[in-house]
């Protein structure tokens, strides 16, 4: 036989007929690596992976698979995995000298069982925390729910607010409803392609083909069938941007004036949908009067973005006249201080334009996937009431911690990283140090692991069933394991089971029924706990484990019967559609708000957002820390309930004040975070060789002439610093960013030991350049986007 590859340029690898390489079993299994959720075809030989390859048989993916796809094997093939429990014997909290001891499952669990039950015997049960994050296996977040509503606990966070909680915020606010609206691939109501049909792409603030490569490409594909144009938003260029056939580099946390002055454009030349309009929004001619009055003007929105005004101006006359068009967006959004408002501006674009329920079109914020809570059987015992929470958002914990504000979290279970990916690291260490009492759960002895009283080790996605990672238009495919537990870890889902069985152990006031009652053992088999959610929630009813087996494709939700299709395009004027919306309580209805139809403004969602200083129409305002002197936002002392999400507190704000550049006199540039390259997904893929070996290097990227101003050469060492601190990087020319701005890879930190094979720095993690202090009061969404700094040479 010839070689494996068959092309020219391809490895000779001569596996085909090698009795050693033949794979004995494939295994179906899918990347946890991104929100592409790629099918993954796992070979083992002797029991051994051999081989990662993609599903040829989707439709979307068509065999695709990026670099990050083989490092799941690297994951459950490392020898740096943690293995058993430890419990912290001594040392300074955080300190790299901190020693653990094994234990059992049965005696770590007990220990955090105590701790957390000695705290609600005397009254403080708000002051347990647990920080969810999105590598967890689908409806761990409800036991999580669970176990804190047994407690009294209102403060089980999940990590929307350092991802994309704001986009799901805004889209419930104007839709009714807070997920992604489109769907790649072919829609089943309608036989026809949906995402892949749009005329016009417009990103903003997303990498699309380094954060999700394999969904990006069908994009491409169907761009090139269609002609559809791309234009990227973002201050750099990225390899987003080099596919675009307009990049338009806009001054960082500005992107909410170019809406605006896109939308004065529209609406004050008629360039609206009129017929949808009339038909389906709530709040148009108020809309209008709000932008004529306000003075948003396309020459208004030139001079705060730095984008030229016939730029705007001609974008804004595309977008309103392709039909349909599609908006993308990501992080480089809800990552802004004002990141509700900016989604929210972005819905009424696509709303006056008629691109809402409709192939192709649609506000397709990435991340916001998901039904919300997966549904388990209702509670039979009392609970207690539970307080208000935290402010929303993990980065509050190191505040509540330090100040005591509105009251002291003492314990803390975390299920990511929050010495890496919290703003103002240098205080959450102190505040890390400070705190009672700490669980870790992970795969890595992480930055955060050093700070543990408890360490919990995980299994990576190889090592169990079912469904977890999920692609961005709320579709969902079941995996099978591929190899044995590593170790004694646990998938997280069974840890949070097993933790309410040393609950009813160690409960001295209630029975162990209370608990064990609650999270019956059965539940282990996430089969039964998958069949639970399908039972309970609603328009889930047709994702059943049988269905998702048999599919080359994932299958998305709303689905609520197995005859269902399954939904791309929500509020479709489609009988589909309104099956769906009978099935979650709102029959007739095409859009899920208390009118039936978009909502711009009304009067009751304006009288609702108030009390935080927002409107319904907003303002234009950006971070403080923005070149400019353009206008910010001051906070409010006290805390008021926080209208998006009203188990929570927040400050109110007052928007719209006056800007400074005093930051700027020593901190001239303007700084933003984001991925290092498609290599990286969070911090995890630095614990892989493959990680480290391609992108272990932290490159700051810099305009050559800004970086020649301050005395530094491409690859010179440097130091970045913000207020806050600073951190190194390696200098790397790039002509293709804005000169007031560099850009500092995220996701690096100082106990990442992989790279040390390499020679590699350690590093400080970025967001120790981050303010806290400064976040979007409605969703939590941290300001990760911009912050004042200076760069220069680090000494030799």
């Amino acid at each position: 036989m010839a070689a494996s590859g068959g092309g020219a340029s391809a490895p000779l690898g001569f596996t085909k007929d090698s009795a050693a390489l033949q794979v004995d079993k494939t295994v179906a299994s899918a990347c946890q690596f991104c929100n592409s959720n790629c099918k993954l075809h796992v070979g083992l030989r002797a029991n051994r992976i051999i081989s990662v390859e993609g599903d040829h048989d989707d439709p979307v993916q068509r065999g695709n698979i990026c670099v990050k796809a083989p490092m799941m094997a690297e994951l459950a093939y490392n020898q740096l995995r943690l293995t058993t429990p430890l419990v912290r014997t001594g040392g300074v909290k955080g300190s790299a000298d901190s020693t653990f001891r094994p234990a059992s499952w049965d005696e770590a669990l007990d220990i955090v069982a105590k701790r957390l039950l000695r705290l609600r015997d005397s009254g403080k049960a708000p002051a347990i925390a647990n920080r969810t994050t999105g590598r967890l296996p689908r409806g761990t977040g409800s036991l999580v729910a669970r176990l804190f509503a047994l407690l009294g606990s209102p403060n089980n966070t999940d990590v929307g607010p350092v991802c994309n909680d704001a986009g799901g915020n805004a889209l419930k606010a104007s839709f009714g409803m807070g997920n992604f609206t489109n769907g790649y691939g072919v829609d089943g109501a309608t036989g026809k392609d949906d995402l892949g049909s749009a005329r016009y792409f417009l990103f903003l603030g997303t990498n699309q083909a380094e954060t999700h490569p394999v969904t990006f490409d069908y994009l491409l594909r169907g761009r090139k069938r269609t002609g559809a144009k791309l234009v990227v938003i973002d201050p750099r260029r990225t390899p987003t941007g080099a596919e675009a056939d307009e990049w338009l580099a806009v001054k960082p946390h500005t992107d909410l004036a170019f809406v605006l002055g896109m939308l004065h454009h529209i609406v004050t030349n008629d360039l609206h949908d009129r017929k949808f309009v009339e038909r389906w929004v709530l709040g148009f001619s108020e809309l209008r009067d709000h932008l004529k009055k306000s003075g948003y003007t396309v020459n208004w929105a030139a001079n705060v973005t730095g984008i030229p005004a016939k730029t705007i101006r001609q974008v804004a006359e595309e977008y309103a006249g392709a039909k349909p068009a599609s908006i993308f967006c990501n992080a480089g959004i809800s990552h802004q201080l004002g990141a509700f408002d900016t989604y929210r501006v972005l819905t009424f674009l696509a709303a006056v334009t008629g691109n809402i329920g409709k192939l192709g079109g649609g506000c397709n914020f990435m991340h916001n996937t998901w039904p919300g809570d997966l549904v388990l059987p209702p509670l039979t015992v009392k609970t207690p009431d539970v307080p208000q929470a935290l402010p929303v958002g993990p980065d509050y914990f190191a505040e509540s911690i330090l100040s005591g504000k509105p009251y002291r979290l003492e314990a803390l279970i975390t299920q990511g990283n929050p010495l890496i990916s919290s703003a103002n690291t240098s205080k959450v260490k102190q505040a890390f140090k400070e705190l009672d009492f700490y669980v870790y759960t992970g795969l890595f002895m992480e930055e955060a692991a050093y700070y543990a009283d408890v360490i919990l080790p995980v299994c990576s996605a190889f090592e169990f069933e079912g469904v977890y990672m999920r692609r961005d238009d709320r579709a969902i495919r079941w995996q099978q394991q591929v190899v044995p537990r590593v170790g004694q870890s646990r998938p997280d889902w069974e840890i949070w089971i097993d933790l309410a069985a040393a609950m009813a152990r160690n409960d001295r006031k209630n029975p162990a029924s209370y608990w064990t009652d609650a999270f019956p053992q059965k539940w282990k088999d996430y089969s039964v706990l998958w069949q639970e959610f399908v039972a309970r929630t609603p328009a889930m009813g047709g994702m059943t484990k049988r269905r998702m087996e048999a599919r080359s494709e994932p299958l998305r939700w709303p689905c609520p019967s197995e005859k269902h299709p399954g939904v791309s395009v929500l509020f479709q004027d489609h009988p589909s559609w309104y099956e769906v919306t009978e099935a979650l309580g709102a029959k007739g209805k095409r859009f899920l708000t208390p009118s039936g139809k978009i909502e711009i403004f009304t009067p009751e969602l304006d009288k609702a957002l108030a009390p935080s200083g927002h409107t319904a129409l907003p303002i234009f305002y950006t971070h403080p820390e923005v070149t400019g002197a353009l206008p910010t936002l001051a906070y409010q002392s006290g805390f008021i309930t926080n209208p998006v999400n009203p188990q929570a507190v927040t400050k109110a704000v007052k928007l719209g004040v006056p800007g400074s550049d005093a930051v700027h006199r020593e901190f001239p540039l303007m700084g933003t975070t984001g991925r290092p390259s498609v290599v990286h997904f969070a911090s995890v893929t630095h614990w892989t060789h493959t990680g480290e070996q391609l992108n272990g290097i932290r490159l700051v990227q810099i305009h050559p002439d800004t970086a020649r101003r301050y005395g530094i050469a491409d690859r010179d060492s440097i130091i970045v610093k913000s207020p806050r601190g600073e951190v190194s990087g390696t200098a790397l020319y790039w002509p293709a960013i804005r000169e007031d701005t560099i850009f500092v890879p995220n996701t690096f930190g100082p106990m990442q030991q992989v790279g040390d094979q390499f020679g590699d720095p350690r590093y400080e993690a970025v967001n120790t350049l981050v303010d806290d202090a400064l976040y979007d009061n409605l969703s939590g969404q941290q300001a990760y986007k911009v912050f004042a700094c200076s760069v220069r040479k680090a000494p030799s």
